[in-house]
């Protein structure tokens, strides 16, 4: 896996052993003797710090004579080593050497990383030097620009990852002191902090010790975030999708600050619609607020410039901060280290930062920013933005626009603070470009950052968003980065508490699923006008369009984790509920159709023809016609919801006036007396298997509106009991007669469902029995999908599927078919899916299915596919955004199917859980009518089971 840890990094002093006890009698000694105040509590500051340093804080501010520095610093020392002499194996920490055992047999490499000179003696002295690939003890003047500073600097670290011969980003360090961790995450590292978390609460992992810690756990702190292995110009499209942050109103993909070549940045936000020719319309890509220039000398900085070396991107799962560090040495020769820093918070949905950082490290330099909003920005070619405006009034630049055709209003406001040296700001007024500007002279390792709050508002929600967004901008400056960030981290720790799933023995699969369930929160919205978009807010794929991914696929994540993000999703649909009867009425039918992709008012925005694959043709999309099982999609998500979370208030507003009106459109879409008089057909359809066109009777199709039917039946009958006025209502408003919901009844009761009694197989539409096999062995190395390879028309001609459709049903609809049914029908259809280049969509329902069968092992080669979808590029689509309904089906299959989630029935929540072999361990809560209910499964559970 490309995310691998190959080396680990530990620091000596409370982390191998305990010496802190000799450099605090050694201090101690020195400070009575020169009658300077000095106790414990002073001593924790000098922790993991050099000994230069430690004298400085000893010293509090008073000054003494560098020769007298020299010699306090030496008796210091050589008391130090006095009492190292005492040191003897029986002085390693708790559980260091059966770790250090288990960390060599698993082929790891490791390091010593320590401030202290001292180091080789203490190793010697504990038996333990050649446990160790590499050992940096303190600063060495002679290892080069970058390497020679003392921790809270990254030097030590970068300085062992070279010696190892090991990425900074592949290095994991272990530390008990808050510099060191400091240093680590500098570097771009995974850091495991020992300790209390008020010192080393910055670190991926806090643990008190070593004491009893394996290999494996030290490992798991990587699942927090996802690193980019190092850049590649040719991959950063798809790491732009994967490293996306946001907020819940905008995602901002994980372009570079200063741009390079063939990138894709933008930033989408919720409702920010514009026309577009083909796809009708799209999410306008918003202004770049994360644009930052850099000059070293003179010299643009660019990652295809100079030369970059030491170079680590790493997103933290645990406050959705990107960070990038690296070493730039300059055309004319100057080494820099520079670290870009950004945020977006769940907390504040108008607020962002960008910090940057440049340090000088073997020469001054003269520096120059340009901290900058980019109004030059484009959908693939196509402008959204006019009427573009920009000023400053001495402390805020801002740029304002609107829409091309939609005329909505967006405004970005920024404002700019400074740490370590000050330069002037100077207002740049380029066209559609304002910035700031600064320039500054460092000395070497003279640190200068500028950081940049960006409050962004549209007209969505506020009448003057040019005032808003200033008002936030000036507000967001006086907090800085550091306040952004700590509302960031807290805010996704509430988010975690409630929606982690754990996963033990599997740490690729653990970050995976982390990844996934990030990407789906930072798309969800405090907003009821606005859904989740099939590639999220992450890339321009499907333009910001929903589809029935939302419902049937992401929908239960919030619905049993974030209820009330749940409860917003479905109530887009509400609020969409005119586009959807529009489009049953130019139909010709009744009630109200949805459409198969939806965006600002409902209508349908399916593109009815798009630019084959290389331009020379022009290819039907019928998708939008006659795909149209979403509307029982819509419906089942709804009926989920309200059972789970008992919101009776939704349901008797706008949940039952969705069910009812959306059945009138299936009574009246259904097919009278065809094949035979009493029967019912729905014919010219697309089922989920999407390589198949204009099919009669689709199973998945039929079987979910027959359940549509009767269930609206059933939601009218309870309305009656609980809401009589608003039943009354709606049965005049949508003329629901007695003989109406007899006939969906009927209609429910006599659909065709071609499913042979004597075996249970169903076949997936009239004919498909008949359809040619496919010589799958022919096919065995292929790198693209079937329909790629067979055509539009050869896949519609063979027994071939896009994603599961058939199968779809025995996870919607247990309780219709028994575990005999599932088996023959699974013996069937999965090995005539396309599991690795179909649909995203099937990998996470076959492995929820695989365990209902007992297959856990099957089960979890599917779930990985869907697990590592955008973090290893499994389809090799990646660049064109995250695949969320995959994250969110992968949510169904860790609770539905690994830990066999279910209802009793006595109406009691259950488990039966089917765990991977070597999976330890499954944990996760879900909150269903009020009441938070957690599991903890163990590997020896599922055994039991």
């Amino acid at each position: 896996m490309s995310q691998a840890i190959h080396a680990i990094l530990f620091d000596l002093d409370g982390v191998i052993t305990d010496t802190a006890e000799y450099h605090y009698r050694a201090w101690q000694e020195l400070a009575d003797a020169e009658g300077i105040p000095f106790d414990r509590a002073a001593n924790e500051k000098l922790r993991g710090v050099s000994r230069r340093e430690s004298l400085r804080l000893l010293l509090n501010g008073r000054t003494i004579p560098p020769e007298q520095e020299e010699a306090w610093l030496a008796r210091k020392n050589r008391r130090y080593q006095e009492l190292l002499q005492q040191l003897t194996p029986a002085d390693l920490l708790p559980g260091v050497a059966v770790l250090l055992d288990e960390i060599r047999q698993a082929g790891l490499k490791t390091a010593i990383v320590s401030a202290s000179h001292n180091t080789p003696t203490v190793l010697d002295r504990l038996q333990i030097a050649d446990r160790f690939d590499v050992v940096i003890a303190g600063p060495e003047a002679n290892a080069g620009p970058g390497r020679n500073r003392p921790k809270p600097a990254p030097d030590l670290f970068l300085l062992a990852a070279e010696r190892l011969g090991v990425a900074p980003w592949a290095c994991l360090v272990v530390e008990d002191a808050e510099s060191g961790v400091e240093g680590a995450r500098q570097a771009g590292m995974v850091t495991v902090g020992l300790g209390p978390a008020e010192r080393v609460g910055a670190a991926d992992l806090v643990l008190p010790n070593l004491a009893g810690v394996t290999l494996a756990q030290l490992l798991y702190a990587a699942t927090w975030s996802v690193a980019e292995p190092g850049f590649d110009p040719a991959q950063q499209r798809r790491w732009e999708s994967a490293l996306t942050i946001g907020n819940g109103m905008l995602g901002t993909r994980g372009s570079l600050e200063e741009r390079f070549p063939g990138d894709q940045p933008s930033t989408l936000i919720h409702g920010l619609w514009d026309d577009a020719p083909i796809v009708y319309t799209e999410l306008a890509n918003a202004f770049d607020w994360t644009a930052f220039d850099l000059w070293i000398d003179g010299e643009a900085f660019r990652m295809d410039r100079g030369v970059v070396t030491l170079y680590s991107r790493r997103l933290d799962l645990h406050s959705g901060e990107l960070r990038r560090h690296l070493y730039w040495t300059t055309p004319t020769g100057a080494t820099v280290q520079i670290s870009f820093r950004r945020v977006a918070s769940l907390a504040d949905p108008h607020g962002v930062g960008v910090r940057l950082e440049v340090t000088p490290l073997d020469r001054p330099v003269q520096v120059r920013v340009r901290a900058r909003i980019d109004g030059v920005v484009e959908n693939e070619g196509l402008l959204h933005w006019r009427n573009l405006q920009q000023g400053y009034d001495g402390a805020i630049a801002y740029l304002r626009g609107e829409t091309r055709r939609t005329h909505k209003t967006l405004v970005e406001a920024m404002t700019v603070r400074q740490e370590g040296v000050t330069a002037p700001a100077h207002y740049h007024d380029a066209p559609y470009n304002p910035a700031f500007e600064m320039t500054q002279t460092l000395a070497v390792h003279q640190s200068w950052a500028v950081e940049k709050l960006v409050a962004i508002v549209t007209d969505r929600n506020v009448d003057d968003p040019l005032a808003m967004a200033r008002a936030k901008a000036a507000e967001l400056g006086k907090g800085g980065y550091a306040a952004l960030f700590t509302s960031a981290k807290a805010a996704l720790a509430e988010f975690w508490a409630e929606s982690d799933v754990i996963i033990e023995g599997d740490d690729a699969a653990q970050r995976g699923v982390r990844h996934g369930f990030y990407q789906l929160r930072i798309a969800a919205a405090q907003d009821e006008r606005v859904s989740i978009a099939a590639k999220s807010l992450s890339g321009f794929g499907y333009r910001g369009h929903a589809f029935w991914d939302t419902e049937t696929f992401i929908l239960p994540f919030f619905t049993f984790t974030q209820p009330a993000l749940a409860r917003n999703l479905l109530m887009y649909r509400w609020h969409t509920i005119e586009g959807a009867r529009k489009k049953a009425r130019e139909n010709g039918y009744a009630g109200a159709q949805y459409p198969w992709e939806s965006a600002e008012t409902g209508e349908e925005v399916t593109p009815r023809w798009v630019p084959g694959p290389n331009g020379e043709e022009l290819i039907r999309i019928w998708c939008g016609d006659i795909e149209l099982h979403i509307t029982a999609d819509i419906a089942y998500a709804i009926v989920q919801y309200w059972r789970m979370t008992g919101d009776d208030e939704f349901m008797a507003g706008a949940g039952a006036q969705i069910i009812l009106e959306t059945a009138r459109f299936w009574e009246s879409r259904v097919e009278p007396d065809r094949p035979t008089p009493g029967r019912y057909s729905i014919s010219d359809v697309i089922g989920p298997d999407e390589y198949h066109e204009h099919v009669d009777n689709n199973a998945f199709t039929n079987a979910m509106a027959a359940w549509h039917l009767r269930t609206a039946g059933e939601v009218l009958a309870w309305l009656h009991t609980y809401a009589p006025t608003r039943a009354a209502h709606l049965e005049k408003t949508l003329d629901l007669s007695q003989e109406r919901l007899a006939r969906w009844r009927t209609i429910a009761d006599n659909l065709v469902f071609l499913r042979d009694s004597r075996t249970g197989l169903i076949e997936q539409f009239e004919g498909f029995f008949q359809r040619k096999e496919v010589d799958w062995p022919a096919f065995a190395n292929r790198t693209k999908s079937m329909q790629a390879l067979l055509g539009i028309e050869g896949a519609n001609e063979h027994q071939v599927l896009k994603q599961p459709d058939v199968l779809l049903l025995f996870a919607l609809l247990p309780q219709h078919f028994s575990d005999a049914d599932l088996r023959v029908n699974w013996d069937y259809y999965s090995p005539r899916t396309d599991h690795t280049y179909g649909s995203s969509l099937g990998p996470a329902v076959h492995a929820w299915l695989a365990c209902r069968l007992g297959m856990p092992e099957e089960a979890y080669t599917h779930f990985m596919r869907a697990a590592l979808v955008d973090i290893e590029d499994v389809r090799g689509n990646a660049a064109e955004g995250i695949h969320a309904a995959s994250a969110g089906g992968v949510w169904q299959a860790l609770a539905f199917g690994f830990a066999g989630l279910h209802w009793t029935e006595a109406g009691e929540v259950a488990v039966k859980p089917q765990l991977p072999s070597h999976w330890r361990r499954l944990a996760f809560n879900v909150q269903v009518r009020g009441k938070r209910h957690a599991f903890d499964l163990r590997r020896e559970d599922a055994v039991k089971s």
